[in-house]
C-alpha cells in the first residue's frame, strides 16, 4: 500500500482517462488480468516547456500522460525511474 499523497493524484490520472489506458494496455499486451488501479503505485512527474509528463507505473506496467491524456504505456523499467529523459522510453505522437 502506498501513501494516501500519492495513491490520490495515481488514482486522479488513472481514474479519468481510464478507457483509453484501458486501450493503451490492451493494444500493447499489457493488460493481462484487466486493469487494476490499486496495482499502480508510484508516480513521476515534472514540468518541460509548460508541458506535464506523468508516469504511473505498477510492478510490470508503466504509463506515460501529457498533461492528463494517456498516450504510451511500456513494460516498467526500473531504468526509467533514474532516467535524465524518461519519455525517451515511450512513444509520443507527434
Amino acid at each position: 500500500m502506498t501513501a494516501p499523497t500519492v495513491e490520490a493524484p495515481i488514482h486522479e490520472l488513472m481514474d479519468l482517462a481510464w478507457n483509453v489506458v484501458y486501450d493503451l494496455l490492451e493494444e500493447r499486451g499489457l493488460l493481462r488480468d484487466g486493469l487494476d488501479v490499486q496495482e499502480y503505485t508510484g508516480i513521476h512527474s515534472w514540468v518541460e516547456d509548460l508541458i506535464r509528463y506523468t508516469v504511473v507505473h505498477s510492478r510490470t506496467v508503466a504509463v506515460l500522460f501529457v498533461d492528463t491524456r494517456p498516450v504510451d504505456a511500456i513494460v516498467f523499467h526500473h531504468d526509467l525511474l533514474g532516467a535524465d529523459d524518461p519519455t525517451s522510453f515511450f512513444s509520443i505522437p507527434g
